[in-house]
């Protein structure tokens, strides 16, 4: 069976842990059965050998902040980057996005808007339509947000697959196989609705209609293919 490592870069809210797991079994449940998983939690962790010793590489999302530089994070941008020159399939989902693209030598901080959170449209560009992760998929498809940083300059080499309105850059790929997604391909719907409630109070504060943003929760299921694409891919190769 291919291996493949889900580095935890954190924990998720108290609350939602307690009723739907954490991020590691969200990313689990949602990848293919046929893929022998692991987790190691780099935030504590030493992490998992070398790059070449896995057939695939997840990362997490994270309450952390990639620009502040954590020694744990920093060494596992330094571990990533020796990923993609390995050209071990990688996908990095919103920290892990962020982190992928700052160890390659793109530009990350707090977003100059405030916090994208919900359920919003992804515009894919004409670059995605041969993308190897991205292609067949609808032009524009709904998923799930949350982050108040992003990706605000991709590494050069990157190529950009795909934005929407409010976030420049919900997409990119390095090399033959390795991804950033902003969005949460990982999110179930309720536990979407779940963060919209936990984070009520400060979106009120920040002048965002956190009852509009409830009721915009829908399911996002092209989103959520990609774990298994990125399965796929893992298996075939």
């Amino acid at each position: 069976m291919p291996r493949v490592v889900i580095l935890k870069t954190g924990n998720t809210y108290p609350a939602l842990r307690e009723a739907f797991g954490d991020f590691d079994s969200w990313f689990a449940a949602r990848l293919a059965p046929e893929l022998n998983t692991h987790v190691v939690d780099v935030t504590v962790d030493d992490l998992p050998g070398q790059p070449e010793d896995w057939d695939g590489i997840v990362i997490t999302g994270s309450p952390a902040m990639v620009s502040d530089r954590e020694p744990w994070s920093e060494q596992t941008g330094h571990w990533l980057a020796g990923a993609v020159r390995a050209e071990i399939p990688v996908l990095g989902v919103c920290y892990g996005h962020q982190l992928l693209a700052h160890a390659l030598g793109g530009e990350v901080g707090f977003h100059p808007r405030g916090r994208e959170t919900g359920t919003h449209p992804v515009e894919l560009l004409d670059t995605a339509l041969d993308d190897p992760l991205f292609k067949g998929l609808p032009r524009r498809f709904p998923a799930q947000l949350t982050h108040r940083q992003s990706v605000l300059r991709l590494p050069d080499n990157a190529v950009l697959l795909g934005r929407n309105e409010f976030e420049a850059h919900q997409a990119f790929r390095v090399g033959p196989c390795a991804w950033g997604v902003q969005f949460h391909p990982e999110f179930s719907s309720d536990v979407m609705r779940a963060y919209l409630e936990v984070q009520a109070p400060d979106l009120v504060k920040e002048g965002l209609d956190a009852e509009a943003l409830l009721a915009e929760v829908t399911s996002a299921p092209e989103a959520s293919s990609l774990l298994d694409r990125f399965s796929q891919i893992v298996m075939n190769r």
